[in-house]
């Protein structure tokens, strides 16, 4: 009775998980679609479920200029993933590096108002965006750097929260294995690199999954940073390819190009998802 009890639990979960994926797959299947159909096929309301004639016409297209039968200025596809590569790269990294150096610093270094800064740093969080956006437009206007790649990852390369998971992590490493190193003759930079480092691998694969999306899926900063198109991310160029009006929109154009968006984030999370599910979920290191 237990066991069947059990399997009756186990297909009712699977039964909602299944619902729930089809639920968020549908509409990536019709964006995948409606990818290889032309435009007054779609338009009319008369695209099928199924793989239409024009995939290639239609990728290729979107991948070399961007600019359809209804739609003029756009930028090419390879050069908006290309902007959103460099960005999502980059920004993950420098937080990665910046926070965990910084948690080092906190959790085995005593000097003057160390906890002073750490706070300093955890009240980052309680301030949104809209809070700082303006004075970090204004400041990094100032500086020359709008159009640019650091005035895209520069502005968002800090991470509290980083910092503080890498600190509470460090704070469950052993001081037996402090003291041991010590005794061994490793200094500060040799212990960081060769103890602290590889016990992090699972977390810093963690974060970097997480933070490669956050800076992939970045909308708002992008959109006040840059006028040029060729400095257009891919999530600001979808949203430029969406005119007023059905009859302004390639939409085989807009579902491909939102298809090759999706590719490189699914790719990070597939090739690191073991690593990542491991840094969520180990409490031992």
């Amino acid at each position: 009775m237990a066991r069947a009890s059990r399997l009756g639990g186990s297909w009712q979960a699977h039964l909602i998980l299944i619902l729930g994926v089809a639920i968020f797959v549908f509409p990536v299947f019709v964006a995948l679609m409606g990818s290889t159909y032309d435009v007054g096929t779609i338009a009319r309301g008369e695209m099928p479920l199924r793989p239409g004639p024009r995939a290639i016409e239609n990728y290729s297209q979107a991948w070399t200029s961007g600019e359809g039968t209804r739609v003029k200025g756009a930028a090419p596809v390879r050069r908006m993933l290309l902007n959103s590569l460099i960005m999502g790269l980059v920004i993950a990294t420098g937080k990665i590096t910046i926070s965990i150096i910084s948690a080092f610093a906190v959790a085995f270094f005593a000097f003057p108002l160390r906890m002073f800064f750490f706070w300093m740093i955890f009240i980052t969080l309680m301030l949104p965006v809209e809070v700082r956006i303006i004075p970090t437009y204004a400041v990094i206007s100032n500086l020359g750097m709008l159009n640019t790649y650091q005035g895209l990852i520069v502005p968002l390369v800090a991470s509290a929260t980083a910092t503080l998971i890498f600190r509470q992590f460090f704070l469950t490493v052993p001081d037996e294995l402090v003291d041991a190193a010590k005794i061994d003759g490793a200094g500060p930079m040799r212990f960081f690199w060769s103890i602290l480092m590889p016990l992090s691998t699972t977390t810093i694969a963690a974060l970097f999954v997480i933070l490669f999306i956050y800076g992939w899926n970045q909308y708002l900063w992008p959109l006040l940073i840059t006028t040029s198109k060729e400095m257009n991310t891919i999530v600001i160029g979808i949203t430029k390819m969406i005119g007023v009006g059905d009859a302004q929109n390639d939409w085989n154009l807009i579902m491909a190009t939102a298809v090759m968006a999706m590719l490189p984030p699914v790719v990070v999370v597939v090739i690191m998802q073991r690593w990542f599910v491991k840094g969520l979920v180990e409490s031992e290191k």
